[in-house]
C-alpha cells in the first residue's frame, strides 16, 4: 500500500543478549544476600533451624521486637547524629578547601592535593590505640562528639578532592562575571559556584554519609556503652557468647540498610554526575 509507513524494526544481537543475560545473572547473584537477610529476618525463633528457603510461618513481630528487647532505637538516633554531624562537618571544611585549590594557583598545589590523596591510604584500625589513648585523657570516650569528629576527619579527603575537581570543571567566567555585576567573592561562591557544583557537593554529602553509617571499628573501640553506640555496633551485639538471635540480627540489619539505600535511590543521578566530574574537557 502506498499510504504505509514503512517501520524498521529493531534488531537485537545476540551479543547484546549475552551481555544482558550476564548483567542479570550478576545482579542476582548479588542481591541473593539481601533476599535471605529478609527471610531469615521473618523466620520464627523455631524455624530458625528450618532447611526450607521459605519459613511456614511469617514473623512480623521480630521488627516489633527488635525495638523493645534491645537498645536499637538509641542505637539509630547515634548514628543518625554520628552520620549527619560528621557528614556536615566534612562539608564545611572540605568546601572552601576545595574553592581554593580549585581557583588558585599557589605553589605547592599539587602536593597537596597529593598529600591529600595519600592521606586515603590510611586505615582507621592503624590509628584506633592513638585515638582511644587521646579520647581516654581528653575524657570524650561514650560521646557523640567523638564519633563525629573521627568520621569527619577520615572522610575529609575524599570530599576534598572530589569537590576541587567539580569546582574546577567550572568556568571562572561566570564568576567574574557575576562579581562585575557587584558580587563579591562569596557572593559568587553563594550564587554562581555552589548551584552548579550541587552534583560534586550531593556525591560528597552522600559517601561520607554512607561511610560514617556503615562505619563499626571506631564505634565499637570508642563506645562501650550501649545506649552511646552506633547502630552497627548495637546489632552486632545480638551476637552473644553461646547463642546468635538471627531474627533480630538480620532484622536489624534490614532496617539499618533502608535509609542508606533509599537516600542512594533518590540522588543517584547527581552522584554519577558527581563522579564523573572533570573527566571531559
Amino acid at each position: 500500500m502506498a499510504g504505509r509507513i514503512a517501520v524498521k524494526r529493531r534488531t537485537i544481537r545476540p551479543r547484546t543478549l549475552v551481555v544482558a543475560a550476564a548483567a542479570w545473572l550478576l545482579a542476582v547473584v548479588f542481591l541473593l544476600p539481601y533476599a535471605e537477610m529478609v527471610v531469615t529476618a521473618l523466620r520464627p525463633a523455631d524455624e530458625l533451624r528450618d532447611a526450607s528457603y521459605l519459613p511456614r510461618h511469617f514473623a512480623w513481630s521480630n521488627f516489633v521486637g527488635v525495638w523493645t528487647d534491645s537498645t536499637l532505637g538509641g542505637n539509630l538516633r547515634v548514628t543518625l547524629l554520628v552520620a549527619g554531624g560528621s557528614t556536615l562537618l566534612a562539608l564545611l571544611v572540605a568546601l572552601p578547601a576545595a574553592y581554593y585549590t580549585a581557583r588558585v594557583r599557589y605553589r605547592g598545589r599539587r602536593y597537596f592535593l597529593l598529600l591529600v590523596l595519600v592521606t586515603q591510604m590510611f586505615q582507621p584500625t592503624s590509628l584506633l590505640v592513638g585515638l582511644y589513648r587521646e579520647f581516654f585523657q581528653l575524657d570524650m570516650l561514650n560521646s557523640v562528639w567523638t564519633l563525629v569528629l573521627c568520621n569527619a576527619a577520615f572522610n575529609l579527603a575524599f570530599a576534598v578532592w572530589i569537590l576541587t575537581a567539580y569546582i574546577g570543571s567550572i568556568p571562572v567566567e561566570l564568576e567574574e562575571a557575576a562579581m562585575i555585576d557587584g558580587l563579591g567573592r562569596l557572593g559568587a561562591l553563594r550564587r554562581v559556584v555552589l548551584p552548579l557544583a550541587m552534583p560534586g557537593v550531593v556525591t560528597a554529602v552522600i559517601f561520607t554519609f554512607i561511610s560514617a553509617w556503615n562505619e563499626f571499628v571506631m564505634g565499637l573501640t570508642l563506645s562501650t556503652v550501649p545506649n552511646s553506640q552506633p547502630l552497627t555496633v548495637g546489632i552486632n551485639n545480638f551476637i552473644g557468647n553461646y547463642t546468635v538471635q538471627w531474627n533480630y540480627l538480620f532484622a536489624g540489619s534490614v532496617v539499618a540498610i533502608l535509609p542508606v539505600v533509599v537516600l542512594f535511590a533518590l540522588i543517584e543521578r547527581q552522584v554519577v554526575s558527581g563522579l564523573t566530574a572533570g573527566s571531559v574537557k
